[in-house]
């Protein structure tokens, strides 16, 4: 307690009164404090290998812990397969890949044609469409964003938050968008991930009319702009404000996506907002 009492006085008081006052020796303080930095240090290095290992994991699900040290070895972090399976288990997340049986009646995954092709530009709203998943972390937990990007004036029409990464996440993004818009005939383009070359992916599409379309396989750029939503969201939002529960996260994205909707201007909309630029030209 006596440590703790000097290190939140040492700002107004001189450390060597302060040490004298309280009978400690300076040796011993300052061994007290070097650990107590070092232990902050270490927490610190190891909060940012959970986050590199959960965006490993979300970018390549079949990683076991051998490949996923591999790929941290690599970028420079020196730890061994016992410790990010530790952590792995801490944060419950493990390989995809389970011990091989024999399926019956398992369907194959449905793959659309790439519509897109690169070509970005909608002329008008709700013609072009792109999805996508983001992984956040709040602290020592993870949470999932998806969301659906109109690319006639990049307005996100729909987003979801989810502790999983799974189906449900990607319906319900799909389902807030149907129920605010006329969506028949419009190109919904995703990677193919297995959320989105499923069955039932492809049956919710259907019932809507929408035409579904997929990257090819391991390319980002096929799917930048909303790759690029993402990124901007984390530099100007989540990496400033760092968000401490469910709650928090929430309130950040649902402020941000209203300021990028209505407030923020981009060159492409000719220095309008989203939602400036749809009213503007479809008036």
């Amino acid at each position: 307690m006596k440590y703790e009492l000097i290190e939140e006085m040492r700002c107004r008081y001189p450390v060597s009164w302060l040490l004298e006052i309280a009978y400690i020796l300076p040796a011993s303080y300052y061994k007290w404090r070097n650990t107590k930095i070092s232990r902050v240090e270490k927490a610190e290095k190891e909060q940012d290998i959970r986050e590199h290992i959960m965006g490993i994991h979300f970018i390549n699900p079949e990683f076991g812990r051998e490949r996923i040290t591999d790929e941290l070895n690599e970028i420079g972090y020196l730890i061994n397969h016992k410790k990010v399976y530790r952590l792995m288990t801490e944060m419950g997340i493990q390989s995809i890949i389970r011990k091989k049986r024999k399926r019956h009646g398992q369907s194959p995954s449905i793959i659309f044609p790439n519509r897109l092709k690169r070509n970005f530009k909608a002329i008008g709203p709700q013609q072009k469409m792109v999805t996508d998943i983001t992984f956040i972390s709040v602290g020592e937990e993870f949470y999932y964003l998806s969301v659906i990007q109109d690319l006639f004036n990049n307005e996100i029409v729909s987003w979801e938050l989810s502790k999983r990464n799974n189906l449900e996440l990607v319906l319900k993004t799909v389902d807030k968008w149907t129920k605010k818009r006329d969506v028949n005939g419009a190109v919904l383009h995703s990677d193919q991930g297995f959320q989105y070359t499923s069955k039932l992916y492809n049956n919710r599409l259907d019932a809507f009319g929408i035409k579904g379309s997929h990257s090819r396989k391991g390319n980002c750029l096929d799917n930048a702009c909303v790759e690029s939503f993402f990124s901007h969201l984390k530099t100007e939002k989540l990496y400033v404000n760092k968000c401490t529960s469910r709650e928090e996260l929430e309130q950040a994205l649902e402020d941000y996506i209203y300021h990028y909707n209505y407030k923020r201007r981009q060159k492409k909309l000719k220095k309008r907002a989203p939602i400036e630029y749809r009213h503007a030209l479809v008036a």
